[in-house]
C-alpha cells in the first residue's frame, strides 16, 4: 500500500504531458557517479574524524597539564560537551530535514556555512586565554559551539550520500570510499596532533612540584622554564599549531567536498510523506526488541573503548612512564585499526557477525590484563597497542554493520511503517556520545579524587592506580557485560538470510507492480 500511495504521489508531481517520458527516463536518466565525484565525497568525512580523534585522545591531558584546569571543571566541560552533542544530533536532523533546496542544494549550504565557525572555534579550544577566572566558561562554550557546528557538518553530509546519485550501486561505492578516507583521517588526527605536540611535552620534576605547592601559576611556568628547556609556553604554542594545521585540514576537506560533489535534486519517492509521525515512529523503533538488545550491548563495549581512549594517553604517560614516545603507541593503535578493517570485514562476512563480535572485541582483554598488573616494557607496550587496535576496529566497524539487520528486521515486522531508518541510525549515535560523556566525566572525578598533580613528571600511586582501573579493569568488565547481552541479540546469520530473502521478494514484487503502474500509465 505503501509503494501504491508513493507512485500516486510522484505521479501527482508530474504533469499530464510529462508522464509518457517515465518510461523512457527510467533507463537514460542512469549514470555512473565518477570516480573523481566519490573521491571528493569521501575526502568530505574527514574532518569529523581528525577533530574527533584529536580531541579524544588529547582534550583530557590538555586540559589538566596545559590549561592546568582542575580535573572537576574538566571533568565538567568534557561530560558537558559530549552530552550536548549527543542532543545536537536529533535536533540539527530536524532542521536539516525542512530545509528548502537552493541554487547550491539542499543540504550544501549546512556544510558551507558551517565551516568557517567550526574552524574558529576548534582553534579556540587549544588556545589558553590571559584570563585569570573564567576560564570554565571558555572552554566549555567554544566546545559546545564546536560540536554544535561540527554536527551541522556531519549531518548534512552523511544525508548527502542519498542526493549524490539516484543509483545505488553508486552510492553503495561512494560509502566505500568514505569509509576508508574516515578510518584515514583517525590516523591522521592522531599523528598531527600526537607528534607535534609530543615534542614539546613538559613537565616540573617531583622535587620542584614539592617545593612549589603554595606557588602561584606564574612561578611554576618560571621553574619550568629554568629546570627544563621545553617550557609550558612552548606546549601551548605546540597545541595551536596543530590546532592550525588540522583547522587548515577541514577547510580544505570543506571546499573539495562542496566543489567536487554536485548535490541531485531529491526523486519524487523522497518527496513523499510518512505515513506516521516522528514520535510515532520513535515509539516503534524503540519498542523494536532486537534494537534495544544491539544497543545495549554495544552502549556497554563503547563506554569501555570511550574510557581507554580518553584516558591512554596519561596511561602511557604516568603509569608506563612511557612520555617521551606516547604519541607513537597512541598511533600505531590506529594504525593498527586501519589496516586490520578490511581482515574484520572478511570475517564478519565469513564467520557471521556475532561471532566477529565475540572475538573481535573480546581479543583486547589477555592484553589489557597484561597491561593492569604487570610493569611492561617497550615492546610489550607496542604489542598491546597493536591489539587494542585490532579490537578498536572491530567495535568501529560492527556497529554500523549490524544496524541494517535490525532495519530490514523492522521493515519486515512493521511493513506499513517506513521511513524510519534514520531514526535508528541517530539514537544509536545519541547514545553511544551520551555514554562518551559520562565515561569522561567519572574518569577525570576520579582522577581528582585520587590527587592528580598537573604537569607533574610521575603521579601518586593513587592516581597510578585509577588509571590502571580506569584502562584495564573497567573496560573488561565493561566489554564482559556487552558481550553478554550480545547473547540476546537475537538476529544471528540464519535469521539474518531469512530477513534478506523475504524483503528481496517483497522488492521484487513491488518493482513487478511499479512497472505494470508505468506501462499502463504510458499507454494511456
Amino acid at each position: 500500500m505503501e509503494k501504491q500511495s508513493e507512485s500516486a504521489s510522484c505521479t501527482g508531481l508530474l504533469g499530464e504531458k510529462e508522464q509518457p517520458k517515465i518510461k523512457g527516463e527510467r533507463h537514460r536518466g542512469k549514470h555512473k557517479l565518477s570516480v573523481c565525484s566519490k573521491i571528493c565525497f569521501a575526502i568530505g568525512g574527514a574532518p569529523y574524524q581528525i577533530t574527533g580523534c584529536a580531541l579524544g585522545f588529547f582534550l583530557q591531558m590538555y586540559l589538566l597539564d596545559v590549561v592546568q584546569m582542575t580535573p572537576f571543571n574538566a571533568s565538567i566541560i568534557l561530560f558537558t560537551g559530549r552530552v550536548w552533542d549527543a542532543i545536537t544530533d536529533p535536533l540539527v536532523g530536524f532542521f536539516v530535514s525542512r530545509s528548502s533546496w537552493t541554487p547550491l542544494g539542499r543540504l550544501m549550504p549546512w556544510i558551507i556555512l558551517s565551516t568557517p565557525f567550526a574552524v574558529i572555534c576548534y582553534f579556540l579550544i587549544w588556545l589558553v586565554p590571559d584570563i585569570s577566572s573564567g576560564q570554565l566558561v571558555w572552554y566549555l562554550t567554544f566546545y559546545c559551539l564546536f560540536q554544535t557546528l561540527v554536527t551541522c557538518f556531519h549531518v548534512p553530509y552523511s544525508a548527502l550520500t542519498m542526493f549524490i546519485s539516484k543509483e545505488q550501486s553508486d552510492r553503495d561505492s561512494a560509502t566505500g570510499y568514505r569509509m576508508t578516507v574516515e578510518v584515514l583521517g583517525t590516523v591522521l588526527g592522531t599523528a598531527i596532533q600526537g607528534q607535534i605536540v609530543g615534542n614539546a611535552d613538559t613537565c616540573v620534576p617531583n622535587s620542584l612540584q614539592a617545593s612549589s605547592v603554595n606557588t602561584s601559576v606564574a612561578s611554576v611556568e618560571e621553574s619550568i622554564v629554568s629546570e627544563d628547556s621545553g617550557s609550558l609556553t612552548n606546549t601551548r604554542v605546540a597545541y595551536m599549531i596543530a590546532a592550525g594545521v588540522i583547522c587548515g585540514i577541514y577547510i580544505l576537506c570543506a571546499v573539495v567536498l562542496s566543489l567536487g560533489v554536485r548535490e541531485e535534486r531529491e526523486s519524487c519517492e523522497l518527496l513523499s510523506e510518512q505515513s506516521v509521525s516522528f514520535w510515532q515512529g520513535l515509539k516503534l523503533v524503540m519498542s523494536h526488541r532486537p534494537y534495544i538488545k544491539l544497543i545495549a550491548g554495544f552502549l556497554f563495549t563503547s563506554l569501555a573503548f570511550m574510557l581507554l581512549e580518553g584516558n591512554f594517553a596519561l596511561f602511557l604517560k604516568y603509569t608506563l612512564q612511557r612520555r617521551n614516545d606516547y604519541q607513537n603507541i597512541l598511533l600505531v593503535i590506529m594504525i593498527s585499526a586501519t589496516l586490520t578493517v578490511p581482515f574484520w570485514q572478511w570475517f564478519l562476512t565469513r564467520f557471521g557477525k556475532k561471532t566477529a563480535v565475540y572475538i573481535g572485541i573480546s581479543s583486547v582483554i589477555p592484553f589489557m590484563i597484561v597491561a593492569g598488573l604487570v610493569q611492561i616494557n617497550v615492546i610489550v607496550t607496542y604489542i598491546v597497542a597493536v591489539a587494542a587496535g585490532l579490537s578498536v576496529a572491530a567495535a568501529f566497524l560492527l556497529p554500523w554493520s549490524m544496524l541494517p539487520d535490525v532495519i530490514d528486521d523492522f521493515i519486515l515486522n512493521n511493513p506499513e511503517s517506513p521511513g524510519h531508518e534514520a531514526i535508528f541510525f541517530s539514537f544509536y549515535v545519541f547514545f553511544t556520545k551520551f555514554a562518551s560523556g559520562v565515561s569522561l566525566g567519572i574518569s577525570t572525578l576520579s582522577l581528582d579524587y585520587a590527587g592528580y598533580q598537573a604537569l607533574s613528571c610521575s603521579q601518586p600511586k593513587d592516581v597510578n592506580v585509577t588509571l590502571r582501573l580506569l584502562v584495564c579493569a573497567a573496560p573488561i568488565v565493561l566489554i564482559l557485560i556487552g558481550l553478554l547481552l550480545f547473547k540476546l541479540y537475537p538476529i544471528d546469520e540464519e535469521k539474518r538470510k531469512e530477513n534478506r530473502k523475504a524483503l528481496q521478494l517483497i522488492r521484487e514484487n513491488d518493482r513487478d507492480s511499479d512497472s505494470d503502474s508505468v506501462e499502463l500509465a504510458s499507454n494511456l
